[in-house]
């Protein structure tokens, strides 16, 4: 009979946070959470599929399980199955699949399945997971955007969105649990609410529902679309006390023809309006954002048009792929598919460009004198030592001794940069 289950996340923060969801509904069903490299009796992997790559991780950790146990249950879930045939998935050494409305069903499927086959017994006992202090709520399912290069409205469907009443109730639970920082998290947030208008709910109103939850210290989002971004919205959320100035903008490319390849439906110019509009409210909010480098097509002077916009910006942190192939996807059947090698190359450009911008923005905030607020949450070796790092409302990652602070603990103080480089809580 199958005790001990051990997980290994992919992908996305929904996938984390459906992650902690079937890790809880083992537990409530008596089953031991044990670390992915330990000898279990099932091995489950929170699939993705985002890229190429992606799926190539997938069938990695599959084959990863397999050796660390032989006779071990291997369960694969989530958008990797959606996206392949249940026989193709089964043919990597597979036992059960999941597809992503079946996750939550992981205790039946897996006692069914170890009923009639069958597991080993482990050779030892390991603590079960830790949960942290920031918890991942997803509040909204599926994408109806369809940009050009996306195989993930094809694996999570349409938009779906929980109310504000039940996002509500899972919230003052997990503040009951110790939880202070919650990251507001889905498919498409941006598209929150809209399959439900006969409800009257949208991101705003499940941003303030959620402030007014008695332990709710913090409120994050997760990625936005550019054109949620109104003067409206800026003011309305910024007026929530919680709620931390760090926004991931969506951007993909800085150039208005590789946009409108890619069916991404806003223009640099309207992209820069919402990056204005959040500093108009905020004090030097963080924005990040998502760049796409070799889209098919994509011109020596598309792509600079794209390092000019990313300059112009100031972005605290820039996160760069290079474009994949998805078959059943427009751009897959797209001409001008460009080689590994100018992907690279642009990639390292601006990679260069992210690390400068990202150091330019932390330096500021330090030497803006202005107090930080920081929620310490895990323990790091630095040059041997013991420190306990946080993150500031920013995003900001700071340190501080592990004997001077503790997990859960939010300070406020000065911040500085040390001869290390590192940044440290005074």
């Amino acid at each position: 009979m199958v005790k001990t289950v051990a997980f290994h996340n992919l992908g996305c923060k929904v996938n984390t946070y459906e992650m902690e969801k079937m890790m809880k509904s083992l537990k409530d069903s008596g089953f031991i959470i044990v670390p992915f490299d330990c000898r279990a009796d099932a091995y489950v992997i929170n699939t993705c599929t985002v890229t190429n790559i992606a799926d190539r991780k997938t069938r990695q950790m599959i084959h990863r399980a397999k050796a660390m146990n032989p006779d071990a249950v291997i369960v694969a879930a989530g958008c990797y199955v959606n996206t392949h045939k249940e026989d193709s998935v089964k043919a990597e050494g597979v036992d059960i699949c999941l597809f992503n409305d079946e996750k939550e069903q992981i205790a039946e499927k897996l006692i069914a399945f170890s009923a009639e086959c069958g597991a080993t017994e482990p050779e030892e006992d390991t603590d079960e997971a830790v949960f942290r202090t920031r918890c991942f709520m997803k509040v909204q399912d599926g994408c109806d955007a369809f940009c050009s290069y996306c195989i993930i409205p094809y694996a999570r469907g349409r938009v779906t969105s929980r109310s504000v009443k039940d996002v509500s109730e899972e919230t003052r639970l997990r503040t009951e649990q110790g939880y202070r920082e919650f990251v507001l998290t889905g498919i498409h947030v941006s598209s929150y609410g809209k399959d439900r208008p006969e409800d009257g709910e949208g991101l705003t109103e499940l941003i303030r529902g959620i402030a007014q939850i008695p332990g709710v210290e913090r409120i994050r989002l997760s990625s936005l679309e550019p054109r949620i971004v109104t003067e409206d919205f800026a003011k309305a959320i910024s007026e929530v006390v919680q709620l931390c100035p760090h926004f991931h903008l969506s951007l993909q490319s800085g150039s208005d023809t590789v946009l409108k390849r890619m069916n991404r439906h806003y223009t640099a110019d309207e992209y820069m309006s919402g990056v204005e509009m959040l500093r108009k409210y905020f004090t030097d909010p963080a924005i990040t954002t998502d760049i796409i480098t070799g889209f098919p097509g994509e011109t020596e002077e598309e792509f600079e048009e794209t390092v000019g916009f990313v300059e112009r910006v100031g972005f605290y942190e820039t996160h760069i792929f290079k474009y994949s192939r998805r078959a059943g996807t427009v751009a897959d059947r797209m001409p001008g598919q460009l080689s590994e090698a100018i992907k690279h190359e642009r990639s390292g450009i601006l990679a260069q460009l992210n690390s400068r911008k990202k150091k330019e923005f932390e330096d500021r905030h330090i030497a803006s004198g202005r107090p930080a607020e920081v929620l310490f949450e895990d323990i790091e070796v630095q040059n041997g030592q013991k420190m306990m790092t946080g993150y500031t409302k920013e995003y900001i990652k700071v340190y501080a001794g592990a004997d001077t602070v503790r997990t859960g603990q939010i300070l406020t103080g000065q911040i500085r940069r040390n001869n290390e480089g590192i940044i440290e809580f005074k």
